[in-house]
């Protein structure tokens, strides 16, 4: 009897937690343009693999993209299948990884302590700035973090001195989960499992006990399920992708790809901002003999993976010099446990709040704040900056946006919510905790659904309105971020022209000198940022372009085919 009413209980709450998850996370997927780069680029290749019915080789212009293995672009391709090729579909596999993720984490935390834990695991996580935010995106890391942490949960398991289930099964979870991070991002994703497993092996002086049997298990399944895409691309003669895809690898190691370059500290204020309030929290377990106070073997056993992980991400991509602000979500997962194993000691009162935990969540909440209840007044104060802005930026300012009139109240619950939280959250940890993470995602939720829709019509949404109008047409389109695209071959990327115009592989000719220059057979458009010795440039050095209009920031021309 007593088994039966556990078990339904257990269906109630991840059927709640299910639902909880659709209700945050499908509502405004499709409301925003997908932003440059990473957003348009996968979606674009999905895209490209349904109008060529190519589904084996990823593609960029319908031309071999070598950057990134095909398993994300196959979800994309499914989704697009059964909703359409538009934002909506390029976002729902990370929809529905932000719920696959919410029933993981609380069915792994109830199996390492208790069903509460399990639950304020899920709720840290989701009410944290940047790890919800990447599950209303269109990008790869969503799907690859969490097959990197089901890949290492598995393997911390078969590692665990008390682990009663099968080490055969733990293995084979752990190398499978491995392999589809590999097929989703590349090796990358075995690295980062491959250096903490090393870091861990050092803490424990090389003492682990396995069976070689074992070791064979792992590598054959990982090797089939990360490897069988690269040994297809190879039967069927495409060598030089994977020759290509590993020069890209190393490259984003050893250069700033893309202009992607950043300080030396990038990720770490990334994180401590981004994973807001989460980070503040996690600061305090980064402290000598914390576990001292863990009387749970398996708990500070998890423990001490989970802070290998963090800092063997954080350091792998401290290293890497290409900066992008997602090379470091893989922290999202130790970050939010370390923060929810220190919460759950304060709410039992076994830890009082550190006087800086509240001076930082004050501050960040007060900064947040602020520039949420600033954003929509921006329409009445942007004459203000017109004097002290480039032209561009000018430009960008004098689009006008819908703003609904309430969204500063947003900004408002959260600094309430930190309020609250500083001033009782030693008299009343449980519900102070409670209120700053429930403001936190409330303001996390409304910023998606109702201030960045209206932000990005200042930024990308005139040329992706210009890139829509040519849909159908037989024509080339060419985007110049800025005059070094032309002086230093700096070939700045931006697939917006090929998703939102629908571009055809007979239109993919991105031959910047050709198109300004040569004999061309059909129009070709040219958008350009108004930056004044930009314009200059492209004019003087472009044959027969016709200047459209400008608006916004940007100046649209075009060139026709010369009749001879």
């Amino acid at each position: 009897m007593l088994k039966n009413i556990s078990l339904n209980r257990n269906i109630v709450i991840q059927t709640a937690i299910l639902l909880l998850g659709a209700v945050l996370f499908l509502p405004g997927l499709g409301s925003v343009h997908l932003f440059d780069w990473d957003e348009i680029n996968f979606a674009e290749s999905a895209r490209e693999m349904i109008v060529t019915g190519d589904y084996m080789t990823v593609q960029i212009n319908f031309e071999p993209f070598w950057e990134k293995p095909p398993l994300f672009i196959w979800m994309q391709v499914l989704s697009m299948k059964i909703f359409g090729i538009n934002e909506f579909a390029a976002r729902f596999p990370n929809a529905i990884c932000g719920i696959v993720t919410m029933l993981v984490l609380f069915n792994i935390g109830k199996r390492l302590k208790n069903e509460r834990f399990g639950l304020l695991w899920v709720f840290v996580y989701i009410a944290s700035l940047t790890p919800f935010f990447y599950f209303k995106s269109g990008i790869i890391d969503p799907w690859f973090n969490l097959f990197i942490f089901l890949g290492t949960y598995y393997f911390v398991c078969f590692t665990a001195p008390n682990e009663e289930r099968n080490k055969y099964l733990l293995v084979a979870l752990s190398a499978f989960f491995l392999g589809l991070a590999v097929l989703t991002k590349g090796p990358v994703g075995f690295l980062i499992f491959l250096l903490t497993f090393a870091v861990y092996l050092l803490v424990k002086r090389f003492k682990i006990s396995f069976t070689w049997t074992q070791v064979l298990l792992f590598f054959a399944v990982f090797g089939f399920v990360g490897g069988f895409w690269f040994l297809l691309q190879i039967a069927n003669g495409n060598f030089s992708v994977i020759q290509d895809f590993i020069i890209y690898q190393i490259r984003l190691f050893e250069t700033k790809d893309a202009g992607h370059g950043g300080f030396l500290l990038y990720h770490f204020v990334v994180l401590l901002v981004g994973v807001f309030p989460t980070s503040v929290f996690a600061l305090f377990t980064f402290r000598k003999n914390i576990l001292q106070k863990e009387s749970d073997s398996m708990i500070s056993h998890f423990f001490r993976w989970m802070m290998i992980l963090f800092w063997v991400v954080l350091i792998l991509f401290t290293i890497v010099r290409t900066k992008i602000i997602h090379y470091s979500s893989m922290c999202y997962f130790p970050l939010t446990f370390l923060t929810t194993w220190y919460i759950e000691r304060i709410i039992d009162r076994k830890e009082s709040i550190h006087w800086l935990a509240k001076v930082l969540i004050g501050l960040f909440a007060l900064i947040f704040s602020l520039a949420i209840a600033i954003v929509p007044f921006i329409d009445s104060l942007k004459h203000l900056l017109f004097s002290v802005v480039d032209e561009f930026t000018k430009g960008n300012l004098e689009a006008t946006s819908q703003w609904m009139g309430f969204e500063w109240i947003v900004g408002v619950i959260l600094f309430v919510g930190a309020i609250y939280f500083i001033v009782f959250g030693n008299k009343n940890p449980k519900k102070a905790v409670f209120l700053l993470f429930s403001s936190s995602l409330i303001f996390i939720f409304s910023t998606m659904l109702f201030v960045v829709p209206q932000v990005e019509k200042y930024t990308q949404g005139t040329p992706i309105e210009f890139y829509k109008s040519k849909k159908g047409e037989d024509c080339y389109i060419l985007y110049a971020m800025d005059i070094y695209f032309y002086k230093n071959g700096d070939k700045s990327k931006s697939y917006a022209p090929y998703f939102y115009a629908e571009r055809k592989a007979e239109n993919n000719c991105s031959d910047e000198d050709f198109l300004r220059r040569g004999d061309i057979n059909k129009p070709c458009y040219f958008v350009i940022k108004n930056f004044p010795k930009t314009i200059e440039f492209f004019e003087k050095g472009t044959k027969d372009v016709q200047f459209l209009y400008s608006k916004n920031g940007f100046s649209f021309y075009v060139r026709y085919p010369q009749m001879k």
